[in-house]
């Protein structure tokens, strides 16, 4: 996609529609396109997380490792879904893993520089930060409710 590309997807983006033409600039300047394969893990529990993404087209799979087994699918993201949210809070690890479902193009941020506009712009640091909290609730209520019906015995909670 090119910046104008990019410019014309935010602006018409359910979450990001509503941000000050600015602020969507900052964020066109550093996003990029990337694609994924089957099975491709976008990022690993606990590593470093220094970015986000907007999945164009395909589907991620946003898990939770086990100690033995396969990892617990918590949500599965389609088209339009922001993935990641680690980025923004220290100590910067990533709290679940991702791994493309099918092949996927996705809009990926440098959320590194992305936090250094956040800190020269409280308007702009704050507005993700809203936003952000309400991806961080919407993931963590996922994982609670996955955890519950698929490691809890009827009737616990």
């Amino acid at each position: 996609m090119t910046q104008d590309e990019i410019a014309i997807y935010l602006r018409s983006h359910n979450t990001f529609s509503n941000l000050d033409p600015a602020h969507i600039e900052i964020l066109i300047q550093h996003a990029q396109e990337k694609s994924f394969v089957v099975g491709d893990m976008l990022f690993r529990q606990m590593d470093l997380a220094d970015k986000f993404y907007i999945l164009l087209d395909g589907s991620i799979k946003v898990q939770v490792p086990a100690i033995m087994g396969p990892a617990l699918v918590v949500q599965t993201l389609g088209t339009s879904d922001i993935l990641g949210w680690s980025w923004l809070i220290p100590p910067y690890k990533w709290t679940f893993e991702a791994m493309a479902e099918l092949d996927s193009r996705v809009l990926v941020f440098d959320g590194k520089a992305l936090l250094q506009h956040c800190e020269t712009d409280n308007k702009f640091g704050y507005t993700l930060m809203k936003m952000f909290a309400g991806l961080m609730s919407e993931r963590l209520h996922a994982a609670r409710i996955k955890m519950m019906d698929s490691w809890s015995p009827a009737g616990w909670a």
